[in-house]
């Protein structure tokens, strides 16, 4: 099979972006699965390099996919011209950095569109910065639905074998509650059940997680289970998919961790993400520092392939050499599968 080409952004310019692509695209193995291009800012990778000299690649600067050459030891760089140079404060958030890394974010998104590529990876971008700059989104999903033109999506959070999908994300704790219907848990059974299948599961075991402790306690502890979450998996169930719920939120998770489950509907943000990063976050007291920043972010129901770290821009450690850049290469490891079964 012909490797995928794999678009990935360089996130915000002033964040741990530019360092965690360059040790990525430092791995031997990215190349021998995917051949790899990243839309961004030539000048600050430039500038990083001379600071983390240990960092350094052969740049291949493009403004087409065509003149990509795809060979380890050179950095394909889809030059965006974004950044002043003289101009860019690492590790602060700025008008400039936030508007970079929504036109890098846009940019691999009309590659993907025009099928120039066949996957997409996000690194971090700073939502303060991108509306500083005009952009009024609330993170990466929501411009992969505006520019795709999806109305109905999710996210998945993964490590391992923990996969979350949600039924709400970037939305207050009060609306997260007024968001469990069940039309939109249905619709994140059938994308769970899929991406499962995308993955090369061929039978999939679906759990959806209760919104309410101990998933409502029979109306004890609220009705939401009973009203929307048990009729949606009802009907699932009818449809065919293999999925049990509403399961209490303090036991699905390590019963999908142990393998009774491939994947968990997750009620709202916190409830899934928490789970998901402790397990994928280790960090060192001692050392003060990341042991581990591990699993990905994938955007669900889209047209195109989307992958993505699970961390933020972590400006407290910009240039410092010690950003993790395991996320990143299980981001680009998830989309590679994606792709070949697309």
């Amino acid at each position: 099979m012909t490797r995928p080409i794999v678009g990935i952004t360089m996130g915000d310019p002033a964040s741990i972006g530019p360092e965690i692509s360059l040790k990525a695209f430092q791995n031997k193995e990215i190349y021998e699965k995917c051949r790899p291009v990243l839309i961004g800012d030539s000048n600050v990778l430039e500038k990083v390099m001379e600071v983390l000299p240990g960092r350094r690649l052969k740049l291949n600067k493009i403004d087409n996919i065509k003149d990509a050459k795809f060979e380890y030891g050179i950095m394909d760089v889809y030059d965006m011209h974004e950044v002043d140079i003289n101009k860019l404060e690492f590790g602060k958030v700025s008008k400039m950095a936030g508007n970079a890394a929504f036109q890098y974010v846009k940019k691999v998104i009309d590659l993907a569109n025009n099928h120039d590529i066949d996957a997409t990876v996000t690194n971090a971008l700073n939502k303060e910065a991108m509306n500083l700059a005009g952009h009024h989104y609330a993170g990466h999903t929501e411009i992969y639905g505006k520019f795709t033109n999806t109305p109905n999506y999710t996210m998945m959070l993964a490590h391992g074998n923990l996969r979350v999908v949600h039924v709400s994300t970037h939305v207050s704790l009060r609306q997260a509650c007024d968001l469990v219907k069940k039309t939109r848990v249905e619709k994140c059974i059938k994308l769970a059940n899929k991406v499962c299948k995308d993955l090369g599961i061929e039978k999939p075991k679906v759990a959806v997680a209760g919104l309410n402790p101990h998933a409502g306690e029979d109306g004890l502890f609220g009705d939401e289970e009973i009203k929307e979450i048990r009729p949606a998996v009802e009907a699932m169930q009818q449809e065919g998919i293999d999925v049990e719920g509403p399961i209490p939120a303090d036991t699905v998770f390590p019963k999908c961790v142990g393998g009774m489950y491939d994947i968990v509907v997750a009620m709202y943000h916190d409830q899934g993400h928490i789970p998901v990063k402790v397990i994928g976050f280790q960090y060192d007291e001692k050392k003060k520092k990341w042991n581990s920043v591990a699993g990905i972010n994938v955007t669900l129901g889209l047209p195109i392939i989307r992958t993505s770290v699970d961390h933020g821009t972590a400006f407290d450690q910009v240039l410092k050499g010690t950003a993790n850049e395991v996320s990143l290469e299980n981001a680009i490891d998830y989309a590679i599968k994606l792709a070949e079964n697309h």
